[in-house]
Formats: structure tokens, sequence, C-alpha cells
């Protein structure tokens, strides 16, 4: 059981950067950031095409 709470907490944390990385790279909210990762989940490319296809969009 420690170690679902660990991959959990891991999952966290990689949740920040991404959020961070988004932010930086394509200037989307930390909102529009997470919501994103929670639709299309962690994949940076994806993530990115999707951060800046909606950036263009706002």
């Amino acid at each position: 059981m420690s170690e679902h709470v660990k991959d959990r907490s891991q999952g966290q944390t990689d949740d920040k950067q991404l959020v961070a990385l988004l932010k930086e790279k394509t200037g989307i909210s930390e909102a529009e950031a997470s919501e994103l990762i929670k639709e299309f989940g962690r994949d940076r490319p994806s993530l990115l095409r999707e951060a800046r296809f909606l950036k263009a969009t706002h």
C-alpha cells in the first residue's frame, strides 16, 4: 500500500511540473493547464499542442 501512496504523490509532482511547463511554454493559466492534464493525460506533446490551441482561441 505504501507503494501506491508513493505513486500517487509522484503523479502529483509530475502534474505540478507539467503545469509549470505548460504555463511557461504557452502562457495558459494554472487552472487551464490542470484541466488539460485531467482531460488529455500526461503526454507532453499532446498537452503542448492542446495548450497552444487553447491559447490561440482566447
